[in-house]
């Protein structure tokens, strides 16, 4: 029975272990936010593929706060559902994407590559393109 519990305390350890290298290497290795006054651009595709641009100067670190900046300032509005990697954009300027339905979605792209962050985790940079595309899902 002890040998059996070893084997699970180290198990435990070596898992609490990888845990904090992951932790840590994301800390490192992960976006970074760059602060001070940037000018950025935000676009908006919608479902007919018609582009709406917003061009601001933003202090903003992450792409939800300088949509939360747009948001105030512009004729931008979007609505989202909090999850688990952050805010899940289900309406942009009152376009609903519902993926339950239609297989919509929102994606976004930065610099016209499909963007790996969420908007909670997106750094804004000096010059960014930052797009909000109106996608289906070909599984739909």
């Amino acid at each position: 029975m002890q040998k059996s519990n070893r084997k699970i305390w180290i198990a435990v350890a070596v898992l609490a272990v990888i845990a904090v290298i992951f932790g840590a290497v994301y800390m490192f290795a992960g976006p970074k936010a760059e602060k001070g006054s940037k000018n950025c651009t935000l676009e908006v595709v919608d479902d007919k593929g018609e582009v709406t641009t917003y061009e601001a100067s933003t202090d903003a670190e992450y792409l939800r706060e300088f949509m939360n900046e747009l948001a105030e300032s512009e004729d931008f509005s979007y609505e989202g559902e909090e999850g688990d990697y952050g805010v899940y954009i289900t309406s942009v300027n009152g376009l609903v994407a519902d993926y339950e339905t239609n297989g919509a979605y929102w994606s976004i792209y930065v610099n016209g590559e499909y963007g790996q962050n969420s908007a909670e985790l997106q750094p804004v940079a000096d010059g960014d393109t930052y797009r909000l595309a109106y996608e289906t899902s070909s599984e739909q």
